[in-house]
């Protein structure tokens, strides 16, 4: 049976699988489920049954099923170890997996769907509002991210070394979000170099917001002209 992905074009959280499954060469088929209309089709029928927490990504292999991106990208990590997407020593893995979760768990989860449905819908927040706060709290994340990367000798050509890892799967995506958001980049050159290396690779390209079959826009990011 064919892997699959249950995906959305717009959801960091898959963006992440779908370059971590590219970049390990691993064939998969995305299922679209489409997280904003009619409330989300996440939130009901059978995709809630296969996946209770009600979010986007779920990988299914066969009779196996896993959720929550981190986690789908260890598991692939694990039984494909190349290219691999840590470092050898435990002392960078476990720097790579905490700058990871700076990203994933920190910046990314204030700004999710639901979150900013709930300030809007059930809070009372305005649109005005509830941009304020997500910016806030990316621009915070951003910054912090910015200052480690930009003093850390173990940064190369990508935010670990010469060759595309976790970090950088969990970057590009909030990046996206980022300049779809209209935020300044300026003042993070060093996050925007890794990105525009990146952003290079088809692993990445492929796995981008316009190429998904779901797509309902455009890519934020316009490659800089020759």
């Amino acid at each position: 049976m064919k892997t699959q992905l249950y995906s959305f074009w717009r959801s960091s959280a898959a963006f992440r699988v779908r370059i971590a499954l590219n970049l390990k060469g691993l064939d998969y088929e995305v299922i679209p489920i489409h997280i904003v209309q009619s409330g989300g089709a996440q939130t009901a029928g059978e995709y809630a049954k296969k996946n209770p927490n009600r979010l986007v990504p779920l990988y299914t292999n066969g009779s196996h099923t896993i959720h929550q991106s981190l986690a789908i990208i260890e598991y692939l990590e694990e039984v494909r170890s190349n290219p691999p997407l840590l470092p050898q020593t435990a002392i960078d893995r476990a720097w790579v997996r905490s700058v990871a979760m700076d990203i994933a768990m920190e910046i990314h989860p204030l700004n999710n769907v639901r979150v900013l449905r709930y300030l809007m819908k059930t809070m009372g927040v305005s649109t005005e509002a509830k941009d304020t706060w997500s910016h806030h709290w990316m621009i915070l994340g951003l910054e912090s991210l910015e200052k480690q990367l930009s003093v850390d000798t173990r940064v190369g050509r990508f935010a670990c070394g010469d060759q595309p890892g976790l970090i950088d799967i969990c970057l590009v995506p909030q990046i996206f979000n980022a300049l779809s958001a209209k935020i300044d980049m300026t003042s993070y050159p060093t996050l925007m170099k890794i990105f525009h290396q990146c952003m290079t690779l088809p692993a990445f390209i492929d796995a981008s917001w316009e190429k998904q079959i779901d797509a309902e826009g455009l890519n934020p990011f316009t490659p800089p002209q020759e």
